[in-house]
Order: structure tokens, then C-alpha cells, then sequence
């Protein structure tokens, strides 16, 4: 079970076919762009962006300018959306802050760090303490759903296999909305978890196993197959 939200859910499950496996998508977050106002592109350094989310809620007018992304989903995504110019930590938040620090100046042009509400501030203080200035601007928020989804209840009753945790944020909307009477199935399943912050979310739910990734990427979760 795939619970992360689109577009990235369906990237997933398009890889998860492709390795003969059955993805269930039921996201537990929807992503919705937000009308921010962004600094001209041709002040700036670079783009920072730690999620693909970011990357979706960025004008054309930014396709030129250099982007920097947490890691190779990310990128990826950001190629298809026509930036020209795209390198990935690939890795997690302090990968791209030291990316940040070999490939760019502190001494040039601002950094702009799309982010998410509530998301990225602390990559925000890791640019700072190393001299860049840095414009964070919110672009899309990530809400729970109002309810477990359908395709989720019934993954978990037919003897689901494993359920995949992209954040922290989607890993509580699971644990909040699971129905009662849904949790002893559980026990037949791995939790597959990006970080310990997503793992602790959903550790206290009956799996048979907790499993957090070697690396907090998608091909790290994927890995744990």
C-alpha cells in the first residue's frame, strides 16, 4: 500500500508494477498548491527544493534558473517539468544543505527554498549558519484526509503486505484514521518507513514488523521490498 500522496503515489506504484508487485494507492495526504509570491528568478543563486511537491508548484519562469532537489524523485520530476538545470542531493534535508555549500557561493545570489507549510525550516537555519541568504516561501500545503481511505481498508482486510511511509505527516493521518477494528489485521504486514520520525508514528499499531529505510529516499523505502 502506497500512502504517500500524488502525484508521487502513482510514480510508485508505476515502479512497483514494474517489479511485478501489486501497489494498492491510498494517500492519506492531498497537496495543494498555495498563490505565494516568489522573488524574480534572475536575482537568485539557485532553487532549493526538499520535496517534489515544491518542484510542481513552480511557474515556468524558474525552468532556467539553477534547481537544486533532495534527492533523484525529485529530480526526476523536475526534468519532466522542463528545468534545465537540475542536480540532486540525493539524499535527505542536511544532503542538500551540503550540496548547497560545494556547489554554490555564500557570497552570491539569495537561495529560494520552496517549501511546504510547516516543512524545510530547519534546512532554512542549516543554509544560514553557512552564510547563504536564503528566501523561504510556503508554495503548497499537505492536509490529511477527512476518513480512512476505502482502498486502504480494503488492502488491510485482504491480508495486506506491506505499507509504505514516505513522511511523517502521512504516517499520522494512518495511525489517527485506522479504525479500530482494522488494526488486528495489521499483523500480517511491514510498516516500510522513510525515517525514525515516520517509524515512531506508526510503531505502536500491531505490525509484524517496523522496517526504516538506509536511506530516507524512495529507492531506500523500495529496497525494503
Amino acid at each position: 500500500m502506497i500512502t504517500r500522496p500524488e502525484p508521487g503515489a502513482s510514480e510508485t506504484a508505476a515502479r512497483l508494477r514494474a517489479a511485478g508487485l501489486q501497489p494498492v494507492v491510498a494517500p492519506f495526504l492531498t497537496i495543494q498548491p498555495r498563490g505565494t509570491r516568489l522573488p524574480p528568478p534572475g536575482g537568485l543563486q539557485a532553487v532549493l527544493a526538499a520535496s517534489g511537491n515544491a518542484v510542481a508548484a513552480l511557474p515556468a519562469a524558474y525552468h532556467g534558473t539553477l534547481l537544486l532537489t533532495v534527492g533523484d524523485a525529485t529530480a526526476a520530476r523536475a526534468a519532466r517539468a522542463g528545468f534545465g538545470q537540475v542536480h540532486s542531493a540525493g539524499g535527505d534535508a542536511g544532503d542538500l544543505a551540503r550540496l548547497a555549500g560545494a556547489r554554490l557561493d555564500p557570497a552570491g545570489g539569495p537561495l529560494l527554498l520552496a517549501a511546504g507549510q510547516g516543512q524545510s525550516t530547519a534546512l532554512a537555519a542549516d543554509l544560514r549558519r553557512r552564510g547563504f541568504r536564503v528566501q523561504r516561501r510556503v508554495v503548497y500545503t499537505a492536509a490529511g484526509v477527512a476518513h480512512f481511505p476505502p482502498e486502504a481498508a480494503a488492502a488491510v482486510g485482504d491480508g495486506l503486505r506491506a505499507a509504505m511511509f514516505f513522511s511523517t505527516e502521512t504516517a499520522r493521518s494512518f495511525a489517527r484514521l485506522l479504525p479500530q477494528g482494522l488494526a488486528p489485521a495489521l499483523g500480517g504486514a511491514d510498516a516500510l518507513a522513510i525515517g525514525g520520525a515516520a517509524a515512531a508514528a506508526v510503531r505502536h499499531l500491531p505490525w509484524r514488523a517496523v522496517r526504516v529505510a538506509v536511506r530516507p529516499t524512495q529507492d531506500g523505502v523500495l529496497a525494503l521490498l
